[in-house]
């Protein structure tokens, strides 16, 4: 089937309103980029990698970093608070993988680097790339395909 945002009135707008909400805070807009290529990447969602690679790019971001984002843990390239950001995504995304689906450990560090409406931004835009990939995903959207 074609994917659901382009058949169900509105679906696409309610998306692009959530993520449209989440850059108008005062997450940084590379922190942002960084936790949906990992998402997108745990989720095999090629649409979404494919995509966000290149979005960050546009916003000045480094090769190293963007090739090193599947492997953050082993490299020298990210912030702490970056890494804080990439742990609560891999977790977020993975909630089902764990009893305790977000340690304290992981709400502990992340808290220690955003204030409470960043932290939610942050969940925001990691619960909304999350549905970007699953739809995508579902219907085996084909990368390149979103591109008018």
């Amino acid at each position: 089937m074609k994917n659901p945002v382009f058949v169900v009135p509105g679906a696409m707008e309610a998306l692009h309103a959530v993520n449209a909400t989440v850059d108008n805070t005062k997450l940084p807009a590379l922190t942002k980029g960084l936790v949906e290529l990992r998402a997108s990447q745990i989720n095999a969602c090629s649409v979404c990698v494919d995509m966000h690679w290149r979005m960050m790019k546009k916003l000045g971001e480094t090769d190293d970093r963007i090739h090193a984002v599947a492997a953050w843990r082993h490299t020298p390239y990210f912030t702490a608070a970056e890494r804080a950001a990439l742990a609560l995504a891999e977790a977020v995304t993975r909630i089902a993988d764990r009893e305790d689906a977000i340690s304290d450990e992981v709400w502990a560090e992340v808290a220690r680097h955003y204030d409470e409406p960043t932290l939610g931004a942050l969940l925001l835009a990691i619960a909304n790339i999350n549905t970007w990939n699953r739809l995508n995903v579902a219907v085996a959207q084909i990368v390149g395909d979103w591109k008018p």
